[in-house]
């Protein structure tokens, strides 16, 4: 054997032992090698070697060396070109995943890499914001579940994590949830920080609900680049957190037994202490709290908000559910204003419906006062048109007696009797 391959197969306790018996008691070469059953060469490596011996295999070669060319061709025109895609362009016969560990070296060189800074953030300057989307569905009516959204938001001082179930991901409920978190606490920060949610911002820029809303709070809303979720790490990293301690083990009856459950939960979360900022967001969130924008005396505009004109089915839709309204408003404008709890109809000032808000899909939601209204209005108009055919005259066949107007007599005689052209034709 080699004097390499020798000392490659040295174990390091073997190594250990030679450098102790030569040095330390001056035992030779050669009697190491007697002891140790190892060969010269060997001991002599050991004792020029100030690290321990370690094994290393020499690299093997992969079957996707040989499909190098066609995969640089492919990537120089197209970096981002999917594995499935290009594994169909070179015809690969072998495991996926081979293709993948192959496109993982050699992608960077076409595509480049984007590194990602750690960023300190300073007391009250920003807050990340995402919507998490738990897997477990939620009971929202009899026979009905619904897996629903959940606004997280994330202060970046203090780490102090918030949540809460909300009905949708229309843009007034976002912004409810975002308006009962925020008061929550007391304050707001200067900056928060959102993807490219459809809501917020799906075209590149903030909607005018939020902007407005983000105006009244004097605070601003800051979009994320797209597909960059590292951007809002703290929030994301706290979804992720959500899903592996929050939920294993838990059920719910309701969304308002997930909310009662989550803010429980987020108590003990928020008191444990997080390695990043060496402390307790529940702790930190003082000196966060003193540099934040106190709130205005008014609330934002928030919820969902719509002005129709009410029709003879007297139900308003929100959310695809269909609430009753007092049908004394029928053929009137009425303005709908719906919160994640109440949903409340006024016309000309005066509130003509109150119900609770379903989270529910496609049901519809009646008042009993409304329904008996409306069945009054209905034999009250049937009353009418019985009084109004009971007024009409009959011929001794039984028809109607056939009404004229009395202009039709005075054009039927030639006369005239409107003084106003009595007295032109004078003239």
């Amino acid at each position: 054997m080699t004097p390499p391959d020798s000392w490659r197969v040295l174990k390091v306790e073997d190594w250990a032992e030679i450098r102790r018996l030569h040095r330390a008691e001056g035992v030779p070469i050669k009697e190491i090698s007697r002891r140790l059953g190892v060969a010269r060469n060997t001991v002599r490596a050991a004792l020029n070697s100030d690290r321990p011996p370690k094994y290393e295999r020499a690299p093997r070669g992969s079957v996707a060396d040989a499909y190098e060319p066609q995969i640089w061709f492919l990537l120089n025109e197209w970096p981002r070109m999917p594995a499935p895609v290009v594994a169909e362009r070179i015809n690969w016969p072998h495991s996926l995943s081979l293709l993948k560990k192959k496109l993982a070296q050699i992608r960077p060189e076409y595509v480049g890499v984007d590194p990602v800074d750690r960023v300190t953030y300073e007391p009250g300057e920003i807050t990340q914001c995402d919507l998490w989307f738990p897997e477990p569905k939620v009971p929202v009516a009899p026979g009905q579940e619904r897996v629903l959204p959940v606004l997280v938001m994330t202060l970046g001082f203090s780490r102090f994590m918030t949540a809460v179930m909300i009905p949708s991901r229309q843009g007034g409920d976002i912004l409810s949830g975002m308006w009962e978190l925020i008061s929550g606490i007391g304050r707001v920060t200067k900056t928060l920080v959102w993807d490219r949610e459809a809501a917020i911002g799906g075209t590149g820029r903030v909607t005018a609900s939020a902007a407005a809303f983000a105006g009244t709070l004097a605070t601003r809303i800051k979009l994320a680049p797209p597909r960059d979720p590292e951007y809002k790490g703290l929030v994301e990293r706290n979804n992720q957190y959500l899903e592996t301690s929050f939920l294993p083990g838990r059920t719910f009856a309701s969304p308002a037994d997930f909310n009662r459950q989550l803010a429980e939960w987020l108590d003990r979360a928020n008191a444990r202490t997080v390695r990043s900022v060496q402390g307790r967001p529940v702790d930190l969130l003082e000196t966060d709290y003193l540099s934040m924008i106190p709130l205005p005396p008014v609330d934002p505009p928030m919820g969902l908000n719509q002005r129709v004109r009410l029709g003879r089915d007297y139900y308003v839709r929100v959310d695809t559910v269909d609430y009753s309204v007092n049908p004394q408003a029928i053929g009137r404008f009425v303005d709908v204003t719906a919160s994640p709890r109440e949903v409340t109809v006024f016309c000309d000032g005066q509130v003509v419906a109150r119900h609770q808000r379903s989270w529910a899909k496609q049901i519809v939601v009646t008042d009993p006062v409304h329904a008996a209204t409306a069945q009054w209005m209905r034999q009250a108009l049937a009353r009418e048109r019985q009084k109004r055919q009971a007024a009409t005259r009959h011929h001794t066949d039984g028809h109607a007696v056939a009404l004229r107007a009395l202009p039709d007599y005075d054009a039927l005689f030639g006369v005239d009797f409107d003084p106003a052209s009595t007295r032109a034709s004078n003239e």
